[in-house]
């Protein structure tokens, strides 16, 4: 099996609780920073294929509480949800695990168990 590879933001309580359940574990894995790298667009658009738009935009975050309510009532679908997120990806749910066919939104250190 590949290495697993986390996006998100470094400084987000839940990345560095994640990175740090897969240290404890040793696995390697690489990290790609939103606010570096940006959301690849495809990866994007493959990951509201597998999980849905809702799974993956984060309404109790920072991000999304400060958008005002017309903009948060926009996104009422995946492609208002995708131009969101990829103006904005601090409003995607952190972190997104992809591990060969396997795709998480969030951490869950039970399900992610299950992954390793």
């Amino acid at each position: 099996m590949s290495a697993p590879t986390l996006y998100g933001i470094p400084n987000c309580d839940t990345v560095k609780k994640a990175r740090a359940w897969l240290a404890a574990r040793g696995v390697e894995h690489a990290f790609h920073d939103y606010k570096k790298q940006g959301v690849p667009a495809a990866l994007l658009d493959g990951w509201i294929a597998q999980l849905g738009w809702e799974a993956l935009v984060n309404r109790k975050g920072t991000t999304w509480r400060k958008l005002d309510p017309a903009r948060q009532a926009a996104v009422n679908d995946a492609a208002s949800a995708r131009a969101l997120m990829l103006e904005q990806p601090s409003v995607i749910r952190r972190p997104v695990l992809v591990l060969g066919s396997a795709l998480r939104a969030g951490f869950d250190a039970d399900d992610w168990a299950g992954l390793f």
